[in-house]
């Protein structure tokens, strides 16, 4: 395998599909207002293009809402359920892009729709380019790592309970976070 690198984007351009078995797609949210809890998605799938003209660039990623997974069964099943993710009727939370920006060589900011819970809401997300290598099989592979929180209320993700010593059980801020290896197709 080579080296990682960051490549000139020109020899970057193409198209790409995500590694799910490489990238990591989560969140944390604040508990109890003393902890964060992490989680991630474990099913999910990703393609876009790559192109020195940012507006020529773009993303669309669709996940399985039932996959999520914080490490602890009854929490996830509780995420999974009508208070929040609902999945047996939002089965898919789907992220596409409308807008790319480059505002340094090898930082994008990203902006979009995510959609849950069939609520349809823009983010804008920053994504700076780890590296660039051809993998042991041939493979041109691109990373990308970026965060951007969101207020969950927005998405009708509402539930929640006052503790006694005042503030909420679960933060309405959670911050989204990916770490991203895809795999050029063409």
């Amino acid at each position: 395998m080579t080296a990682p690198t960051t490549a000139r984007l020109e020899e970057l351009v193409g198209d790409y599909e995500l590694d799910p078995a490489h990238s990591r797609l989560g969140f944390t949210a604040r508990h109890a207002m003393v902890t964060r809890v992490r989680g991630q998605f474990r099913e999910f799938e990703g393609r876009g293009h790559l192109d020195v003209d940012p507006a020529k660039t773009w993303a669309e990623v669709r996940i399985n809402s039932a996959s999520i997974d914080t490490a602890n069964d009854q929490r996830d099943e509780h995420l999974r359920g009508p208070d929040f993710l609902d999945s047996e009727h939002y089965p898919e939370i789907v992220f596409k892009s409308r807008q790319v920006e480059r505002p340094a060589e090898d930082v994008f900011r990203v902006t979009g729709d995510l959609t849950i819970r069939s609520t349809t809401r823009p983010i804008t997300m920053g994504l700076h380019l780890t590296g660039a290598a051809t993998d042991p099989f041939g493979n041109q592979r691109v990373g990308f790592e970026g965060c951007t929180t969101v207020n969950r209320k927005d998405w009708g993700l509402r539930w929640n309970l006052a503790l006694e010593a005042g503030g909420l059980l679960v933060s309405e801020c959670v911050n989204l976070e990916v770490d991203i290896s895809a795999i050029k197709v063409s």
